[in-house]
């Protein structure tokens, strides 16, 4: 029996979970609605205010959906009670990140300034010139839109330049040394 899959999903108060015999799984909640269709085979059931996943046998690939579904119920009902974020930490002389309306718009070292458009879902806050915090209901688009915005300038081993997540530990490396 999978760990993770045989524990149901408290669904909290103020929450509202559907299920669709297609097994499209609906979650209303304070910050938003998601919706999401699972795999047809896995069985999943509102029981006493929780959300019971089971499988039908013990096939591998049931196995391997049986945790695997129950896991994206429960991030999107955190996602629709706490939301989710991702801090970005700027390292480097001259990197500065700031906002114009919606856009984020960050100065890395190149000729001109990147500007990223949020997708759909996703909000930036800029609480300070070096960080950026990135937050929305989907677990999914908040990692994606901090991925895409650390990958204008990855953080570079020796002097530890460019943008990392603010519990990322970059693995620093020594610099040449002279002649003996």
């Amino acid at each position: 029996m999978s760990r993770v899959g045989r524990l149901p999903v408290a669904i909290p108060n103020g929450v509202t979970v559907t299920v669709t015999p297609e097994n499209v799984v609906t979650v209303k909640g304070p910050k938003g609605e998601l919706t999401k269709a699972m795999h047809t085979d896995i069985n999943i059931a509102i029981e006493n205010n929780e959300v019971v996943v089971t499988r039908p046998s013990d096939h591998k690939t049931h196995r391997s959906l049986h945790g695997l579904t129950r896991a994206l119920i429960n991030n999107m009902v955190k996602g629709v009670t706490e939301g989710y974020q991702k801090t970005l930490d700027l390292v480097g002389v001259g990197y500065r990140a700031q906002l114009q309306g919606k856009k984020l718009v960050m100065n890395l070292g190149f000729s001109h300034p990147v500007e990223i458009e949020p997708i759909e879902g996703i909000t930036f806050e800029v609480p300070a010139t070096t960080q950026v915090l990135v937050k929305g209901i989907d677990k999914e688009k908040v990692g994606d839109a901090a991925a895409d915005i650390r990958s204008w300038r990855k953080p570079e081993p020796y002097k530890g330049k460019g943008i990392k997540y603010s519990n990322e530990v970059i693995r620093r490396k020594e610099g040449k040394t002279g002649k003996k």
